[in-house]
């Protein structure tokens, strides 16, 4: 593992083993581990270390990835040919996309508790179909525990910023970086 992501590890690590604090609202039980895009196929490959990090600190671990589901989305819909040919046509349906992901989140989340962290792999799939921080606004109210979101980008001066984009937002979420 890169020293980058030692550090990264070792911080989660760090914050994972306080004990938490009860009676929170959703926005303030987000954690965002960001890390260099770069470093995406490093990072999928000790994600389990994340997952030992968490139980090791007496926590349970729901990991969800969403990597696959907009094209899972994709291919259930019926003019999806017809948006090859007319990408900008999808835009009236990413709302549908949105609501049917924040659903399929919510099922899972229902089972966990509140000594569990829901971690969410994949949020850089979403980038030029759907934003971040909606996914992370509409699924945090429902999070018993904490919500863990594995963000490949940037973090500065409180701005989160996916996959390096241009625009980034403001969120209250506890940034865990290799810093």
């Amino acid at each position: 593992m890169s020293s980058r992501l030692n550090r990264l590890l070792h911080n989660f690590q760090n914050h994972i083993s306080v004990p938490w604090q009860t009676g929170l609202a959703g926005v303030q039980k987000v954690i965002f581990v960001v890390y260099d895009k770069t470093d995406e196929l490093r990072f999928r490959a000790h994600l389990t270390e994340f997952e030992i990090a968490t139980t090791n600190a007496q926590h349970g671990w729901c990991e969800i990835d969403i990597s696959n589901v907009f094209p899972e989305w994709m291919a259930t819909l019926d003019y999806k040919e017809s948006y090859f040919e007319s990408p900008e046509d999808i835009e009236t349906t990413l709302d549908d996309f949105m609501q049917e992901l924040v659903e399929k989140i919510r099922v899972q989340i229902a089972a966990t508790d509140i000594n569990t962290v829901i971690a969410i792999v994949g949020v850089g799939t979403l980038f030029g179909y759907a934003k971040a921080s909606d996914l992370v606004n509409k699924i945090a109210t429902y999070v018993p525990g904490r919500l863990l979101i594995f963000f490949p980008g940037e973090f500065e001066n409180n701005n989160y910023r996916l996959l390096d984009a241009r625009d980034g937002w403001n969120y209250q979420a506890v940034p865990i970086t290799a810093g």
